[in-house]
């Protein structure tokens, strides 16, 4: 009995663990360090869920036309740590998001910078150790 507890336990340990690993990646697994980003646009839905936050927002490329870019930030904790609440992002806001564009060539992106229409910025990474002095800057 007590062989089967244990085997059990192990066994959704390892199915935890298992879809843990699937659900977070490293940065370059799907982001290219090469490919830098400045993005401009009008946001269309913030998503404060874990591990990664989303910022959606629509940028007009130079011809004319409105991409929905999918920017992935930080988790909801490390982002209230920065000062940053769901309030500060309504849908309609003007934002200007400096990352790393996906290896895929799609409208997706690694934020590292959000700044506002009022000139603050903030830092949109997993941690604050990634990236001292992160948080706001006014």
């Amino acid at each position: 009995m007590k062989t089967k507890f244990v085997s059990a336990f192990l066994a959704c340990g390892f199915l935890f663990t298992a879809l843990s690993a699937s659900a977070h990646h490293s940065f370059a697994a799907e982001f290219d360090i090469s490919k830098p980003v400045n993005l401009k646009g009008t946001l269309t839905k913030m998503a404060w869920v874990n591990p990664h936050s989303w910022i959606y927002m629509d940028v007009k490329t130079p011809d004319g036309k409105v991409e929905n870019w999918a920017i992935e930030a930080g988790g909801p904790t490390a982002l209230l740590r920065r000062g940053l609440r769901a309030t500060d992002f309504p849908v309609g806001l003007e934002i200007v998001v400096e990352g790393y564009r996906s290896k895929d060539g799609s409208p997706k992106a690694n934020g590292q910078k959000v700044t506002f229409a009022d000139g603050r910025n903030f830092f949109l990474g997993p941690d604050d150790a990634a990236n001292p002095g992160a948080g706001a800057q006014r």
